[in-house]
């Protein structure tokens, strides 16, 4: 739903006024009401607030993942893959805009709805149900690790947190009290926002702390590099048997995963101010993004080399032979941790809406109705927080969330909207792309999910013998 487009105004720019004939049942657009109270004085979101709400959609975990993508791959092809990706993700998504335009939907499920019909909508709604629940269950886990510490059951090991570190154990440094303090004092508040432009000051500094977190990485590289206690990294990948050369493949969930942001692409564009200028803001955000993933990924991996592991945060748990060193692990993680809280909120915004669309599409808007929309919020929360303190470790199950469902979010269901062109606009080179977008989605994923799995199966009989 698109809480902009609720009381638009006489002097509000054609751009907006245009956008497209409203369809009561997209879940991610309420329906148009002048007479809406309480919205009558937005006039539209600015393209620099569109920019740093896409781009806090774009960097969340998968950023700390992306640097043993480069321990997998070798230095060169990991820094083209991250590009390449980059540039198929522009594609696909220009082409749900281009698809919106044409269109009566203004919204990724109802352009879904109006291809395949309302299973077609209901697909993409549970696949971005799944995905960003995984995602934000994801990112409180981190915060509880980074905050309070983590224990590792198979070698024994703990990782003393950041508060942990600094006050002790306590109880009030536990996992569950910070975690359950994090979800009442900042995830609430910051998710109880109507419209997604409202986040555009914490997506800016968001976007920042991530920044924050690269200069550090960057200049603890450059000092290690001077003082000589960096090694060659590794420019290309060690394939020597079949099964090398499929464990490869497990990187492609962990790069689509950074990327997914298609299922807030609408909600932004339909909120912007000049809708015109969407297709630079989601060129923007992209090339923001991918900057920092190459130098993230660049440095991570020259820093840490072999050692690099899955979390690159957790690297930053030891001495690293630098002055203030100690202090620098502190800044690092700390940065990531409330940049993290600052990227819930954002992608919390399209679960709540998606989950209304799907049980809720013949009500009236979740805008205008406090009690669902409080009622969404807190019941949804409440998943997210219950699976953060159960689930001791989700990661393997995060790669094969971005197997399935962030796929098919971001590349087989746009190409599959493309193939359908159902209002004749799709060109040759739009068709050929999206067959192959499907094709490398399918195969590359299907061998990441039986990697992972053969990994898994080895890891249970060699623990129990």
């Amino acid at each position: 739903m698109t809480i902009g487009s609720l009381a638009p105004k006489a002097e509000r720019k054609k751009s907006r006024k245009n956008k497209g004939i409203v369809n009561e049942n997209a879940p991610l657009l309420p329906k148009s009401q002048e007479s809406d109270v309480g919205f009558d004085d937005f006039n539209g979101a600015s393209f620099s607030g569109a920019v740093f709400n896409l781009a806090t959609t774009i960097i969340g975990a998968g950023i700390m993942a992306l640097p043993a993508t480069l321990k997998e791959l070798g230095m060169v092809p990991g820094l083209a893959a991250i590009l390449f990706m980059a540039l198929l993700t522009e594609k696909s998504i220009e082409l749900l805009i281009r698809f919106t335009r044409a269109g009566k939907s203004v919204s990724y499920a109802g352009l879904m709805g109006d291809s395949f019909g309302k299973y077609g909508k209901a697909l993409v709604q549970i696949c971005v149900i799944i995905n960003n629940i995984g995602v934000l269950i994801v990112y409180m886990i981190i915060i509880g690790d980074v905050l309070s510490g983590t224990s590792s059951s198979a070698i024994g090991d703990h990782h003393s947190g950041i508060l942990e570190g600094w006050f002790g154990v306590h109880w009030w440094t536990g996992r569950t009290f910070i975690v359950l303090f994090t979800t009442l004092a900042i995830f609430t508040p910051l998710a109880s926002f109507k419209r997604i432009d409202s986040l555009r000051f914490t997506s800016a500094l968001s976007v920042a702390l991530a920044v924050v977190f690269l200069v550090i990485a960057v200049g603890i590289s450059i000092v290690k590099i001077i003082s000589g206690g960096i090694d060659m990294p590794r420019l290309f990948p060690v394939a020597t048997d079949v099964t090398s050369i499929f464990k490869l493949f497990t990187v492609v969930p962990v790069f689509v995963t950074a990327y997914i942001c298609h299922y807030n692409v609408h909600t932004i564009d339909n909120e912007l101010e000049d809708s015109s200028q969407m297709q630079g803001v989601v060129r923007t955000a992209l090339g923001l993004c991918s900057s920092v993933y190459l130098m993230i990924s660049f440095f991570g991996f020259l820093l840490f080399g072999e050692g690099t592991l899955d979390d690159v945060l957790a690297n930053f748990d030891t001495n690293l032979g630098i002055p203030f060193g100690s202090v620098l692990n502190d800044a690092v993680r700390l940065s990531y941790a409330a940049h993290l809280m600052l990227v819930f909120p954002v992608v919390f915004y399209p679960l709540r809406l998606n989950i209304d669309g799907l049980f809720f599409s013949k009500s009236k808007p979740l805008v205008l109705d406090n009690f669902r929309f409080a009622s969404l919020t807190i019941a949804l929360i409440g998943v997210i927080f219950l699976g953060a303190n159960f689930i001791p470790s989700i990661w393997d199950a995060f790669q094969f969330t971005g197997a399935t469902a962030a796929v098919c979010i971001g590349f087989i269901f746009p190409a599959a909207i493309t193939l359908r062109d159902r209002y004749n606009i799709a060109t040759k080179a739009d068709k050929i792309l999206s067959v192959i977008m499907i094709v490398l989605a399918v195969f590359s994923n299907i061998v990441a999910i039986y990697s992972d799995a053969y990994a898994l199966i080895k890891q249970n009989k060699s623990s129990r013998e």
